[in-house]
């Protein structure tokens, strides 16, 4: 029986809970959070043994084999360093730290410990994320990628809804080096880790309020980002995060020398882009009929899954946490490699310190 404990019992903590125990020889043994009515009502919800308010009781009481730190980004270094010293694997919510020194330093901590340690970059295993690695792996790009394009749309809604989590001058999110973005974009930009060679790619990177923003009063947060990434060699990436482009975009593009691909996170669908032309007009008739056909096989393919009872929206969230659990009890090698972790820290390292420096 793998033991589990929770840290934090804000909202997403609700969806751990209820993923994890869904798994078969898994056992959520105590949750804790510094508001003990929080820590007492997710134990109520789910009917787990103990509750905490202090994260030490938790580790000295539960005894967890595992803990998910599911608390604001500026806490995960000190209670991964905490968890890990106690002799727990860890899986921490993005995004992973709030800057690469803080992930290096983790990581290499979990690595002397002879420990896991994983990101909760749930998007990279979905049902369509998954298809397109195994293309991938089977050479349909014909190579190494030429470019990538990553975009990540956030809907901030109704302007009401955005005064509620933009308008408190005291939320944490705007005590994070990147604000609103540093929550986000490292699912976006983990995309794109996952294909670069160098550790230390070139990056550069523009942001700004949108009007949306604006017309609401608030000035402060960055809510529209463009950043062009080269890896050293041939391989370039843009990254795109907009709340006001429409469609809001969850995609990932990639191009190699042969062919190439478009996932779509939103509709499931991984669309396989043939890059030899056909002669004359043919171009105009055998590709729409070669598309369609596709996204018609994606559609009988998601609702079959859903039939199944194997096309939930977190599927990919619930992939992760039993391939992590198995990396643990098989001693197996983690589902995320600590280079993607590492280098997706330090991209974003480079976004924000582009972004203050511009806008100071």
């Amino acid at each position: 029986m793998v033991r589990i404990g929770i840290i934090g019992c804000g909202k997403i903590a609700d969806l751990h809970a209820a993923l994890i125990q869904s798994l078969p020889g898994c056992e959520i043994v105590g949750v804790c959070d510094q508001e003990e009515l929080m820590a007492k009502q997710l134990r109520e919800r789910f009917s787990i043994r103990k509750h905490f308010s202090d994260v030490r009781a938790l580790l000295e009481g539960g005894r967890p084999d595992i803990v998910h730190i599911t608390t604001p980004p500026q806490s995960h270094f000190n209670l991964g360093k905490v968890c890990l010293e106690a002799g727990c694997h860890v899986y921490i919510e993005k995004p992973f730290t709030v800057n690469a020194q803080e992930t290096e330093e983790l990581i290499n901590l979990a690595t002397v410990k002879g420990l896991k340690i994983t990101v909760g970059h749930d998007h990279q295993f979905t049902h369509a994320a998954i298809r397109m690695r195994e293309l991938i792996k089977g050479g349909y790009l014909g190579g190494t990628p030429v470019h990538m394009e990553s975009y990540y749309g956030y809907d901030l809604g109704d302007p009401v809804y955005a005064r509620a989590l933009l308008g408190d001058k005291e939320h944490w999110v705007r005590r994070l080096p990147g604000k609103l973005l540093h929550n986000i974009i490292s699912h976006g930009i983990g995309k794109i880790s996952e294909f670069l060679e160098s550790d230390d790619p070139r990056v550069i990177a523009y942001g700004f309020t949108s009007s949306f923003l604006k017309r609401i009063g608030e000035f402060e947060i960055v809510d529209e980002l463009r950043v062009i990434i080269h890896n050293g060699n041939d391989t370039t990436a843009y990254f795109t995060f907009s709340s006001e482009m429409r469609p809001s975009l969850h995609q990932f593009r990639i191009y190699g020398p042969k062919n190439g691909l478009i996932i779509d996170h939103d509709q499931q669908t991984v669309i396989r882009l043939k890059g030899k032309k056909y002669k004359s007009y043919m171009e105009r008739f055998i590709p729409p009929f070669l598309y369609t056909r596709q996204y018609v096989g994606s559609s009988i393919s998601n609702i079959s899954r859903f039939m199944r009872n194997d096309f939930h929206m977190n599927w990919g969230m619930k992939y992760l946490i039993s391939s992590f659990y198995r990396s643990v009890v098989e001693n197996e090698p983690p589902p995320i490699p600590y280079r993607e972790i590492i280098l997706t820290s330090r991209i974003m390292d480079s976004i924000f310190t582009q972004l203050s420096s511009r806008g100071s």
